[in-house]
């Protein structure tokens, strides 16, 4: 029976025999840059989570499914981060991740670089974002890097006007491939 539920998560997950990509918190960032009184404050989240399916030649098939859990927000400043995961910024209480889920990913006219356009949600708010990224192939995964720029006010994140509306965020994920179930199984 255990063998059944093995064989039929595969098949869900996995397509055509591909198998799917992690992102590994520990070797990835998601960073962002924001001007504040004029002045840029850099920070980051951990807890990365999800699941890719990549090919470079078949970017139909292709999806990014991402969470990035808000709780870890790091600007080196504690006051500031327990200030951004109050009700009036990120309320992590009620909203603990963002997710990212691809929508289509499409070439471009500069070698190895890609266009990723999907919806993100923050805060129960989802709006759809697109950039450019580049995808790095090693024997064991890709490095996915990525850079965009979104509105904070349209996430509902912060009511105050010292803060600049444009957010920056700089994306450094490593995916490291995933057992093929469906090859492991006898």
């Amino acid at each position: 029976m255990k063998n059944i539920v093995l064989i039929f998560l595969a098949t869900l997950l996995l397509k055509d025999g591909e198998a799917p990509y992690k992102p590994v918190d520990n070797k990835s960032s998601v960073s962002f840059k924001v001007k504040t009184f004029g002045i840029n404050v850099t920070g980051a989240f951990m807890g990365l989570d999800g699941t890719i399916l990549f090919d470079p030649n078949n970017l139909n098939d292709s999806k990014f499914d991402i969470t990035v859990d808000v709780n870890t927000v790091n600007t080196d400043n504690s006051l500031r981060d327990g200030h951004l995961r109050g009700d009036a910024f990120f309320d992590v209480k009620n909203y603990p991740r963002m997710h990212f889920v691809s929508t289509r990913i499409v070439p471009s006219t500069k070698k190895g670089v890609l266009f990723l356009y999907g919806e993100l949600s923050i805060k129960n708010q989802t709006k759809e974002i697109s950039f450019p990224f580049t995808a790095l192939g090693s024997t064991d995964g890709y490095l996915f890097k990525g850079t965009f720029t979104v509105n904070r006010k349209d996430f509902d994140v912060g009511e105050t006007n010292i803060i600049s509306n444009n957010v920056e965020v700089l994306l450094n994920v490593f995916a490291m491939k995933q057992l093929n179930l469906s090859k492991s199984v006898p």
